[in-house]
């Protein structure tokens, strides 16, 4: 069964047939929401809003721990999550959709790690490869079906957040090879391959990270989010396809 994790402009989709509302405990505390389990399009899948279903839990607030383990209990077994992003590559403009391949982490505090030697033995998970192939060459699929391109690869700089990035941390972004940035995609990413899930990422560029293009004295937030809300429309028509 699919999980479908949504980000900054999607807390929910329309088209989904929701069946249930599974108010789901975890030994990590409470998901971010309660999971809605229905059909898209005829086929199962798990919905869940990253931030909350109002949109209110900052990034380095949410439990990913307990998302992935909420998911993973309910059958899930592949997850795309949806994940807004700035553009740092000048190819990667404002409305972009892309699937990356690479990941660099750049949070801390987080709690990244189901091993840590208390709930579970310490346990080293192999992340060359941070994303599932097989579900990262779907997701490209499923753009061509639906008739939106989705660029193929890039590495997503995960930062702490809230706060937006300094013009010099992109700087030292762009020269680490970071495409875009974010700051949900860690430890999201690795908590999935720790739970042996298949886990990529459908990335919508809704501005240019700071400094760049028009972004070089500061981001407009109404911008971004106006930005946000029309490729949306995109992502829920791959989406579609997909599921």
């Amino acid at each position: 069964m699919l999980g479908i994790i949504g980000g900054s402009g999607l807390d929910c989709i329309a088209e989904l047939e929701i069946e249930s509302r599974l108010a789901v405990t975890t030994p990590y505390g409470q998901p971010s929401a309660p999971l809605a389990a229905g059909r898209l399009h005829g086929k199962r899948v798990i919905f869940l809003p990253r931030h909350g279903e109002t949109h209110s839990i900052a990034p380095h607030r949410i439990n990913y721990r307990a998302n992935l383990w909420a998911l993973h209990a309910q059958g899930v077994r592949d997850v795309v999550a949806v994940c807004a992003v700035g553009g740092i590559n000048p190819v990667m403009s404002t409305g972009t959709l892309l699937v990356p391949d690479q990941i660099i982490d750049y949070t801390s505090s987080r709690e990244s790690t189901f091993f840590d030697g208390v709930d579970h033995p310490l346990t080293h998970v192999d992340f060359t490869l941070p994303f599932n192939m097989p579900l990262r060459q779907r997701l490209i699929q499923a753009g061509k079906v639906s008739g939106h391109q989705l660029h193929d690869g890039g590495t997503y700089g995960a930062t702490q957040g809230p706060r937006l990035e300094t013009a010099a941390e992109i700087n030292r972004m762009e020269r680490d090879g970071a495409d875009v940035v974010g700051m949900t995609g860690m430890p999201e990413a690795v908590l999935a391959r720790e739970l042996q899930l298949g886990y990529a990422m459908l990335a919508v560029v809704i501005n240019a990270a700071a400094g760049r293009g028009d972004n070089a004295t500061g981001i407009s937030m109404e911008a971004a989010h106006a930005a946000a809300e029309i490729a949306m429309t995109k992502v829920r028509a791959v989406l579609n396809v997909l599921a």
